[in-house]
């Protein structure tokens, strides 16, 4: 079932909201703060998030523009017609004001799951930390958006659509020519090694492994 992350410092309203979505089967997460909250974004992404605007440390209203690629209600007292406006362009999916009625609240997280899951299949690809955006080319890693060169991008979507497997040199040659023409077995090795070296600085570890004499393969366990 898909995790929801509650971002509220009201431990009541936090506790309240928990007990709700575990009964709908959802997994649930909470913290209480927004620098607590981006912590935790680091990791493990959850499916979904409601926020909280008035929050100890880093505010919603900051912490909005961090979260990527996940879809995020804002649940909060502030009922000024503006700040929502803003805040919907700003990124958040939706917003709810309380005091709220929980079944309409449950209703909207049913919709914007269906809606990021739609979008997700056709656009998106994940691996750990990773997403990689098949339309607008964006790739990040842990909240961070990385330049890759277009070969770079092309062995980078070929590897994600491929997860912990091999892939052959000559399967990678063959599948990326279309869109790099230029790329040879010779420079294959240096575009993976540049490749693994933006993974590296941007999440501290290494994502793709060289298998001697085959290919190379994304995996978390290098």
């Amino acid at each position: 079932m898909p995790n929801i992350m509650i971002i509220d410092d009201d431990t009541h309203i936090s506790e309240m909201l928990s007990e709700a979505l575990s009964s709908e089967g959802y997994t649930v997460s909470a913290a209480y703060s927004g620098t607590e909250a981006l912590m935790l974004l680091s990791g493990k992404k959850p499916d979904l998030v409601l926020l909280d605007l008035m929050l100890p440390g880093l505010t919603g209203e900051k912490l909005l523009p961090k979260i990527k690629d996940i879809p995020v209600i804002i649940v909060s007292a502030k009922a000024d017609v503006s700040n929502k406006v803003e805040l919907l362009l700003g990124g958040a999916a939706d917003y709810i004001t309380k005091p709220f009625d929980m079944q309409e609240l449950l209703a909207r997280i049913a919709v914007q799951l269906r809606s990021s899951n739609r979008i997700t299949e056709k656009t998106v690809l994940r691996f750990g930390g990773i997403s990689l955006d098949t339309e607008t080319h964006r790739v990040n890693v842990n909240g961070a958006d990385i330049k890759l060169t277009r070969t770079e991008y092309a062995i980078l979507k070929l590897l994600m659509l491929n997860p912990e497997q091999v892939v052959a040199k000559l399967t990678i040659l063959e599948r990326i020519s279309e869109d790099t023409p230029d790329c040879t077995e010779d420079s294959l090795k240096i575009h993976v090694h540049n490749l693994r070296r933006k993974l590296r600085s941007a999440a501290d570890k290494d994502y793709i492994s060289a298998v001697w004499g085959i290919g190379f393969m994304l995996t978390e366990k290098s």
